[in-house]
């Protein structure tokens, strides 16, 4: 494919899926931030590309959206519960056995999904399809949850994603996905950061 091809997916992408990208980037960017409008503009991203993706026979993908509807009101609700004095949700570090325990459920669910998809439907990728569409539900559980980690799935998730969305010539959601991958980086570091400093201020206010 050459940067002709290239120009051409991008010019000839639907509106649709522009604005599902930029709502996209937008949620994404709140979530560094730790800021509880990111689910607005979640809501409205998981909605449009659960269409776009059904339409190209990413199925899983397709389904993943139509769960992540219900994730962002969920998401919406517990991250109200938990904020600090900022206005930012509070971050919770979790433990390795409950990430552990999240990796084998992800595993084990793509496993099964995957199979299914590809003996049952014409799913495009149907394994790798599967793999981003648990791993994604892991993520999002981990992200409504305000896990610390969460980001480490997601960056695991976008690689595998940008490769499969651009072989399906949706080259501004793999591109949307690549800021997604350097976000998601940017993310961790930032939720680590927080993390340390409220428990650092935190643990100042004890010995004081």
């Amino acid at each position: 494919m050459g940067i002709s091809d290239w120009i051409m997916g991008f010019a000839g992408a639907s509106p649709l899926e522009w604005v599902a990208t930029i709502s996209g980037f937008i949620c994404v960017f709140l979530i560094i931030r730790r800021n509880i409008w990111c689910f607005f503009f979640g809501f409205i991203q998981v909605t449009l590309y659960s269409w776009i993706f059904f339409d190209v026979k990413l199925y899983s993908d397709a389904i993943l959206h139509v769960i992540y509807i219900g994730f962002q009101i969920y998401g919406y609700w517990i991250w109200s519960h938990n904020m600090d004095n900022t206005g930012h949700v509070i971050v919770d570090p979790g433990s390795v056995r409950y990430y552990a325990l999240t990796i084998l459920i992800a595993l084990a669910a793509a496993s099964g999904w995957g199979w299914f998809m590809d003996n049952h439907t014409d799913a495009s990728f149907a394994y790798f399809d599967a793999f981003t569409t648990a791993t994604s539900l892991a993520a999002q559980w981990l992200m409504t949850h305000k896990k610390l980690f969460n980001w480490s799935f997601w960056i695991v998730v976008d690689i595998v994603a940008i490769w499969i969305y651009w072989q399906k010539g949706l080259f501004p959601t793999s591109a949307l996905y690549l800021c997604f991958l350097i976000m998601a980086c940017i993310g961790q570091w930032q939720w680590v950061k927080a993390y340390k400093s409220a428990k650092s201020a935190s643990h100042s206010v004890v010995t004081d």
